[in-house]
C-alpha cells in the first residue's frame, strides 16, 4: 500500500511539473501567409494576436476574420498537441478532464 501511495505522489508531482511547463510554454501559429500571427500558451490561453496592417481593409473584413480564425485554431491545436505530448506519457493515455 505504501508503494502505491508513493507512486501516486510521484505521478502527482510529475503532473504538476508538466502543467507548470505547459503554462510557461509559448506557441505561435500564422495564417494568411504570415499576415495574422497568434500566440498561445500550453494551456490554450490566447496571449496575443498580431495583424499585419497590409491586410486590414474595410472592404474585405470577411477575409481578415477567416485568417484570424484559422490562426487561432492552428495555435490551439499546437497547444493541445504540446499538452498531449507532455502529459500523455504520465497518464498512460488516459483522458483526464482538464488536461
Amino acid at each position: 500500500m505504501n508503494k502505491f501511495l508513493r507512486q501516486a505522489q510521484q505521478l502527482q508531482a510529475q503532473l504538476a511539473k508538466a502543467q507548470e511547463e505547459l503554462a510557461s510554454l509559448t506557441l505561435e501559429a500564422t495564417a494568411g501567409g504570415g499576415a495574422v500571427k497568434v500566440t498561445v500558451d500550453g494551456q490554450q490561453n490566447i496571449k496575443s494576436i498580431k495583424i499585419s496592417p497590409e491586410v486590414v481593409s474595410r472592404e474585405d473584413t470577411e477575409l481578415l476574420e477567416d485568417m484570424v480564425l484559422a490562426g487561432i485554431n492552428e495555435a490551439l491545436e499546437k497547444s493541445r498537441k504540446a499538452a498531449q505530448d507532455r502529459l500523455g506519457g504520465l497518464t498512460g493515455g488516459l483522458k483526464i478532464p482538464g488536461m
